[in-house]
């Protein structure tokens, strides 16, 4: 239970691709059994006292949860009815994972049907045909719990700091991201859409201005990093100072970000998050001229 563990994207990738294909099984069940929230905030997953959860979902016949225990290694659903069906999380393929989801479901009498269709990546392989990816190291997947909970902790804090409309921090797994997102109250431009979204999705999540942070476990050969932006993107942010020394902003991704290995490695991790994620978030509201007075509080 090490805080702040070691996440070196190599170390891990077989699994992070395995456990970004059963996380978005549990997605998009939520998403169906869920009432649509704004910015599509009723998707999400969140970071649990033992791993990953979707809170509480809607059934026929009351509530239905699912939860992944990255402590005991288990898939867990439960119901409002008192039932429960769980199975190890060990090496398996995405098809094999999507059977016994969906078959726990029935057993429960839980009617549920989903796309199988992964979202927001290259090449996607329907869940019941995905025999590609099949790891689970439970340590890799322990050790990227443990990191989702201290950037929660963290970003739980400078949450609080905002009286403004601010979204839960939440598990996003389509692009396999913690968020935290802060809105001005001010309508904001039609966004011209994102990779593996749907346009009128990028639209309703952008609709209003928006400073948002979040944590990345890392993909496609990159290490794990958190990073801030802000739709739209205000003149001269990219030049803001950021108060930390291994911060950066990205000209590709248009946003700045703090590798995690820095976090991981600073005399005080907390302060330094703390520290990126408020001064990402004073150089966006000032430069487009937030009214930071009636928005923010001392904590």
């Amino acid at each position: 239970m090490e805080r702040w563990p070691p996440l070196r994207y190599a170390d891990w990738a077989d699994t992070a691709q395995t456990l970004h294909m059963w996380l978005q099984i549990a997605g998009k069940i939520r998403m169906t059994n869920t009432p649509p929230v704004n910015h599509s905030w009723h998707v999400t997953l969140y970071v649990s006292s033992r791993g990953l959860t979707t809170s509480p979902m809607m059934s026929d016949h009351g509530l239905f949860e699912i939860e992944f225990d990255f402590i005991d290694h288990r898939l867990i659903i439960r119901t409002s009815e008192g039932e429960q069906r769980s199975f190890p999380l060990q090496p398996m393929t995405v098809a094999d994972f999507y059977e016994r989801v969906m078959s726990a479901l029935r057993e429960l009498n839980l009617r549920v049907k989903i796309n199988p269709r992964p979202n927001e990546v290259e090449s996607p392989i329907p869940f019941p045909e995905d025999t590609t990816h099949r790891s689970y190291d439970a340590e890799a997947a322990c050790r990227f719990w443990r990191a989702l909970v201290d950037s929660t902790r963290v970003m739980s804090a400078f949450r609080s700091k905002y009286v403004g409309k601010v979204s839960p921090i939440h598990f996003f797994w389509g692009a396999l991201d913690l968020a935290v997102t802060r809105f001005s109250g001010r309508t904001a431009p039609l966004h011209p859409g994102a990779p593996g979204l749907p346009l009128s999705v990028a639209q309703e999540a952008y609709s209003h201005e928006v400073c948002s942070a979040g944590f990345w476990p890392g993909g496609n050969g990159a290490d794990a990093a958190f990073y801030a932006y802000a739709y739209p993107e205000p003149p001269r942010f990219a030049d803001a100072r950021v108060k930390s020394a291994a911060a950066f902003y990205s000209k590709e991704l248009r946003e700045f970000l703090l590798p995690y290995e820095a976090v991981r490695t600073a005399p005080d991790p907390d302060a330094a998050l703390m520290e990126f994620l408020q001064s990402t978030y004073e150089a966006a509201a000032e430069l487009a001229e937030w009214d930071r007075t009636a928005l923010e509080r001392d904590a």
